[in-house]
């Protein structure tokens, strides 16, 4: 079916006078840098935010986002122990191997503690050591990270390994794609990633004397942003250093990506300039309350002929920090949809234009449950298409 657009009534959108809006500008020494609102999906800043590069530690994040959709779908207990293989212990202990959250051969661990050891220390043995149990092998686990890259629309990504260590190529990603899966981690396993995202530090392990290993949370934004609460560094000498990091100040949260700098100082100096420059400079903008209705979509084959599109949350819009810039709205959804249809079911999107362009999308959700039309609905739903 071709898209169908519905001009949405300009009340919508609460307007002073209006401004001038020029994008505030922003000076970093990150080569690839991106900022998104999730508040209103606007993009902030984008710096060959589609450049293909390898991600590092970053990759753990997607290892992280099978592990959170597995707890969610009851198919992974957080409880459940997962023995740590000789070899696998071999391969990734010492020096040599990275960081590491200190496992040792033989041992029973929890899946809690090795998510914490993935997402805390960025510990390579604990993902491979999660992944092998999951998946048999690691190269299998592999392949459920880019069933869900492919799923979440991560379409300049693919993953080779578990843990992000350098594979010759076979492993790359985007930092727009990166903040793709940063936003579903947060927004489709909210709890999980409030549990295991901000932990300062964590202690596993003992060293030869037999003393506790504690390891800091290597996260630049926590404890000097307000708010902030993830997400992941990573580091090679292939990938430089790069940080994906998310903080909420005063319902607005922000996502942004650094990457290709130069030393460790630099990407912490870099990603709190960036997140703090996020929040300074821009302003949201409230342009329709929970709950309200926006428009009416026509449905097909149902027991209605139509469904109220309303707001599943506050919607707004993000502007440059003290002015009001002139918008338009639109109401973008595939239709007639197609019953049958749950409330609270995204069905539609709220587009909102602003004066140089760009877009701002929205998601509206259907109003009321539509269940299908009986025979007799269908049967007149057919002949009045066939004759209309």
């Amino acid at each position: 079916m071709r898209p169908r657009l519905i001009a949405a009534p300009l009340a919508l959108v609460a307007l002073a006078t209006p401004s001038i809006a020029a994008a505030p500008q922003f000076q970093t020494a990150a080569p690839i840098a991106y900022m998104q609102d999730l508040s209103s999906g606007a993009v902030l800043f984008a710096r060959d935010a589609d450049r293909r590069m390898p991600p590092a530690s970053l990759a753990k994040m997607m290892t992280v986002y099978v592990a959170f959709d597995m707890v969610k779908k009851g198919e992974l207990k957080l409880d459940q122990m997962v023995q740590v293989r000789p070899e696998t212990w071999a391969k990734w202990h010492g020096p040599s191997a990275g960081s590491t959250m200190f496992l040792s051969a033989g041992e029973n661990v929890s899946v809690a503690n090795l998510l914490y050891g993935i997402v805390t220390l960025s510990g390579n043995d604990a993902c491979v050591v999660l992944a092998e149990s999951i998946s048999g092998s690691e190269q299998a686990f592999t392949e459920r990270m880019n069933r869900a890259a492919a799923q979440l629309g991560l379409k300049d990504s693919h993953f080779g390994t578990s843990n992000g260590w350098p594979d010759n190529g076979v492993t790359y990603v985007t930092a727009h794609d990166l903040a793709t899966l940063a936003a579903a981690t947060i927004t489709n396993h909210p709890k999980l990633y409030k549990q295991f995202y901000s932990k300062r530090d964590f202690t596993w392990g003992k060293t030869m004397g037999g003393s506790a290993i504690t390891q800091a949370n290597r996260d630049p934004l926590l404890g000097r942003v307000a708010g902030a609460d993830g997400l992941k560094t990573g580091h090679t000498e292939e990938a430089g250093f790069g940080f994906v990091g998310s903080a909420e100040q005063n319902g607005r949260r922000l996502v942004m990506v650094v990457a290709g700098l130069t030393g460790f100082n630099q990407r912490a100096d870099e990603s709190v300039r960036f997140m703090e420059w996020g929040f300074r400079a821009w302003q949201s903008k409230p342009i329709v309350a929970k709950g309200r209705k926006v428009e009416d979509a026509s449905v097909q084959l149902g027991d209605l002929s139509t469904v109220g599109l309303v707001a599943p949350k506050a919607l707004t819009v993000t502007v440059p920090a003290g002015t009001s810039p002139g918008m338009n709205a639109k109401v973008v959804y595939q239709g007639p949809i197609k019953a049958p249809i749950k409330a609270g079911q995204h069905i539609a999107d709220l587009v909102v234009s602003m004066p140089d362009g760009v877009e701002q999308r929205m998601p509206l959700v259907a109003e009321k449950d539509v269940a299908e039309a009986g025979f007799f609905g269908r049967a007149w739903a057919g002949l009045t298409g066939f004759f209309g």
